[in-house]
């Protein structure tokens, strides 16, 4: 595209859609610099989060515009997100845990009330052992969760809140209103 190129208007309002999504206090959600080369058109977010033991979990959302459409995408819309996350060492050698891993993006995006098609993705569970001068903790247990999806409409509020509930999840976080045991409200 060239820089006289106008902004589709089916990409600017899904931006102003995926803008309008106001997470959980927290869920920090930020703009950030989008891939410029798998599609025309691109707009991302960056999100961090961290749960009630410390668990701490960062990822992005991506979307891409292709007036033309691209092969696999089935729309001209396409929703890509990452999620990385630490895990205790328990919750690594869960054998469920890929699926439930997964269950998390299906699960939000039914409950958000988002359309779309085409959904596929991974996840992916890695353990590192340090040794010698590397400093950090001898192991860690992470969980990426790595999905794309075509939304069926620019109407993208659903999607980012999908997604915000996915990194709510993923660090173990209650449902709005539901509080742990051991917290105490701040007023």
């Amino acid at each position: 595209m060239t820089a006289m190129t106008p902004v589709p208007e089916l990409f600017r309002e899904a931006v102003v859609a995926l803008q309008s999504v106001r997470p959980r206090r927290e869920v920090l959600l930020e703009p950030m610099r989008a891939p410029q080369r798998l599609a025309p058109w691109s707009y991302a977010v960056s999100c961090e989060v961290s749960g009630p033991a410390d668990v701490l979990a960062s990822g992005r959302l991506v979307l891409l515009h292709d007036p033309d459409g691209q092969e696999g995408w089935d729309g001209v819309l396409r929703l890509v997100m990452y999620v990385r996350a630490e895990l205790d060492r328990e919750l690594a050698t869960d054998p469920f845990l890929p699926a439930v891993g997964w269950s998390w993006l299906t699960d939000a995006l039914e409950v958000s009330g988002a359309s779309w098609t085409a959904l596929g993705g991974t996840v992916t569970e890695t353990s590192s052992a340090r040794f010698g001068d590397i400093s950090g903790p001898a192991r860690t247990d992470d969980l990426e969760l790595r999905a794309s999806w075509t939304p069926s409409d620019a109407g993208l509020l659903p999607h980012g809140q999908a997604f915000c509930q996915v990194m709510a999840s993923v660090v173990g976080l209650p449902p709005v209103g539901v509080t742990l045991f051991g917290q105490r409200q701040s007023s």
